[in-house]
């Protein structure tokens, strides 16, 4: 059978037409920035089978007219928003960052004589991210008894910040960790052939998670970070949406403290009070 015979042989609420795919284009971008083109169509009716399912409705039309007509929005967004994001991390991702993190900018602040290293992680993901910096910051503060640190972890996706907050993870996912930091702040499951690893106790104390919108109209972080992390996640917002993101990051980033942002990114053309040290480092002037 053709792709198109395939098609028309579909009940019609298989399919999200096309007044309710804009509607939820719209809520979307508004809500989280992120950009959801026609192209993204097939991917959107994927992943929303399962709210269909959680939430007792049998077509994406009855769906989209219990978010929009009967306020199903009040308490349905947080699902909403956790299974249209996307959460691609890695240990160690991008590892020259965490090069950088270690060799230059934490020697940087704790010279400035900072004594509590403050670092947020604002698109978390499952925690790879925050839990990667944390390592960072350990080895750095290590037998130093006048520094210490603290990592704020923030997601959208209240669905990766609950296994952020758990800290397990496969096996292999932890592979890019050196060994030495694996032995140091990684355990190992204790029954046989259970192939998972959890980030241990120490560590995880260190972290604070916590749900956040970047597109919040402020970021309620407490004192300036010294050090933020938002990488990989400008690329799903139109340029709008990062000249507002980026405004607001630099507002909660202490004088002299660094931004980290994806390779794939640019700050190029954007207003803001930073000047690039390393590739994809930004230092706040």
């Amino acid at each position: 059978m053709s792709m198109a015979a395939a098609v028309e042989t579909q009940l019609p609420g298989d399919r999200i037409s096309k007044r309710n795919f804009d509607k939820l284009a719209r809520f979307i971008y508004d809500y989280s920035g992120i950009k959801m083109p026609p192209t993204k169509l097939t991917m959107l009716e994927g992943r929303l089978r399962r709210r269909l399912r959680a939430t007792n409705h049998g077509t994406f039309d009855d769906y989209c007219d219990f978010l929009f007509n009967e306020d199903g929005l009040a308490q349905e967004t947080v699902y909403l928003i956790d299974v249209v994001t996307t959460n691609k991390t890695d240990f160690f991702r991008e590892a020259k960052h965490f090069d950088y993190l270690q060799s230059v900018a934490l020697p940087a602040i704790s010279n400035s004589g900072v004594r509590t290293i403050r670092t947020w992680s604002s698109a978390c993901s499952t925690g790879a991210e925050p839990y990667t910096m944390a390592m960072v910051l350990a080895e750095f503060t290590e037998g130093r008894n006048d520094v210490s640190y603290s990592v704020l972890a923030t997601d959208l996706s209240t669905d990766v910040l609950q296994t952020a907050r758990r800290g397990i993870y496969p096996e292999d996912l932890i592979a890019p960790v050196p060994r030495d930091l694996q032995r140091k702040y990684v355990l190992t499951a204790k029954q046989p052939g259970r192939r998972e690893v959890r980030i241990t106790p120490k560590l995880r104390s260190k972290i604070g998670f916590a749900r956040m919108n970047l597109m919040d109209e402020k970021y309620a972080i407490g004192e300036p970070m010294h050090v933020i992390f938002c990488r990989n996640v400008l690329i799903y917002f139109d340029k709008q949406t990062q000249a507002g993101v980026l405004n607001r990051l630099c507002a909660c980033l202490a004088k002299g403290g660094y931004m980290f942002i994806g390779h794939s990114e640019s700050i190029t053309g954007f207003d803001l009070p930073l000047k690039q040290v390393s590739n994809t480092v930004f230092q706040r002037i």
